[in-house]
């Protein structure tokens, strides 16, 4: 099939780069210039692991190719997937739908053949029945469906969430379109991924739903961690023996500093905007958003009390700064907050992450970057380990300990084993375990 995928950020690419890989022909279209001169040279704008190889091998097959010119993407195209991005809007948390409402009016004016128009994007119940009606003014004799197709992509696993998903999600209640959706996606039949199709008002609802009840997973575990340091209960032993009940199940019950990312702070913000619209408030994900936005910000005052309460003038190393591994994102992640409480404190700051660096570097303008974790450790009064990176998770503890000026390690993802931390001279704190605790 020929598909034309409209933006090039994090959706868009990944989507397109693995339709190319099914077998279909892509053409990915971007209004920035020089992110597609540097795909077109093989430069990624984003750190996704196997990205690079995957595009790489899909554009020497010729599959799969990148352009500026709109017109020219979907001329011959069978469907077209709107994949821009859907910002949380400033001052009031609504989806900044601009983007989206622009690419339509661009496709409509440039339609030439009946075709599928797809919102990729994440967008609030409703934004396709705007799509629906962008088209039918710009264009009225063009013959369009608009269908809602969200994503459920994970970064740092976003290739093999593509192409072996728990279930593919497609909203309409046109036959022709769902025809084509369904040829889109049958290279994924001998996986057999669930396809399921819905009305297009309820597939948007579904991918908002999803953020929010595991935004509410992560705030609970957290919660629970702050109940088990009061009462000297082990947090991972918890999750774990909550966790294996079938109704409940394990993932995202790891206690840490708070959810970050592109997603799950954008999307419950935009849930709750839409449930004030039609006045059906949703009293869980308000208490949500705001425990994990306090929580950010109680992790710097963690990182104090582990040094007696007193920061002006220490030094801080903070390990991993994205708000989650195998990414370079940076957005909302929750080192922002650390970063800021320590220096509001006096502290000086340094970071090292093995991808984030780059990002970083606007977001704190006044950390030390450095190149190794024992380099940003060298002569800090604590270690901090923020995000749970591989290169993260066997460091040799004892040197750690030997080049700093005051050993305090302080585990906000509970990666490694107090009793080990604490025998290679440190001091430990971690999230809702006690000290020596062996899970």
């Amino acid at each position: 099939m020929q598909i034309a995928m409209i933006g090039t950020g994090y959706v868009g690419l990944v989507s397109g780069a693995c339709f190319s890989d099914f077998g279909h022909d892509v053409i990915c279209v971007d209004k920035d210039a020089g992110k597609i001169d540097a795909l077109q040279r093989g430069v990624m704008p984003i750190f996704e692991p196997g990205l690079e190889r995957l595009v790489a091998g899909n554009v020497r097959g010729g599959r799969l190719s990148f352009t500026t010119d709109l017109p020219a993407a979907i001329a011959e195209a069978d469907a077209i997937f709107i994949a821009v991005g859907t910002p949380s809007r400033r001052g009031d948390g609504h989806a900044d739908l601009s983007y989206v409402f622009g690419a339509a009016e661009e496709i409509a004016r440039a339609l030439k053949k009946p075709a599928v128009v797809v919102t990729k994007s994440t967008v609030p119940v409703g934004t396709g029945d705007e799509v629906e009606r962008i088209l039918r003014e710009t264009a009225p004799e063009a013959r369009a469906w608009v269908v809602s197709n969200p994503e459920f992509l994970r970064e740092g696993a976003a290739i093999e969430d593509f192409k072996r998903p728990d279930r593919i999600v497609v909203g309409t209640e046109n036959e022709d379109a769902a025809e084509i959706m369904r040829e889109v996606y049958r290279p994924l039949y001998l996986n057999k991924a669930p396809l399921l199709f819905t009305s297009r008002r309820t597939a948007e609802l579904i991918k908002y739903a999803a953020n929010a009840f595991l935004a509410t997973k992560i705030t609970f575990i957290n919660e629970i961690a702050d109940v088990c340091e009061a009462v000297g209960a082990d947090v991972q032993a918890v999750a774990r023996g909550i966790g294996l009940d079938n109704r409940i199940g394990a993932k995202f019950l790891h206690a840490g500093p708070g959810y970050g990312g592109s997603c799950f702070p954008k999307d419950t913000l935009a849930l709750l905007k839409t449930a004030e619209d039609y006045d059906a408030p949703l009293r869980i994900v308000e208490a949500v958003v705001k425990v994990n936005d306090a929580r950010k910000r109680a992790m710097g005052r963690k990182v104090i009390q582990a040094m007696g309460g007193d920061a002006r003038g220490r030094t801080v190393a903070l390990l991993g700064l994205t708000f989650k591994p195998n990414t370079d994102d940076m957005r909302d992640a929750p080192s922002i907050s650390i970063v800021q409480a320590l220096e509001d404190a006096g502290a000086t700051v340094r970071g090292f992450d093995p991808e984030g660096t780059e990002q970083a570097r606007p977001l704190m303008p006044n950390v030390r970057f450095c190149d190794t974790p024992y380099q940003a450790a060298e002569g800090a009064d604590a270690v901090v380990l923020v995000t749970e990176w591989d290169v993260l998770r066997a460091l040799d503890l004892s040197r750690l300990a030997r080049t700093m000026a005051q050993p305090i390690f302080v585990d906000l993802r509970n990666v490694y084993p107090p009793e080990e931390v604490e025998e290679a001279g440190f001091s430990w704190v971690g999230i809702g375990r006690p000290p020596g605790s062996k899970g």
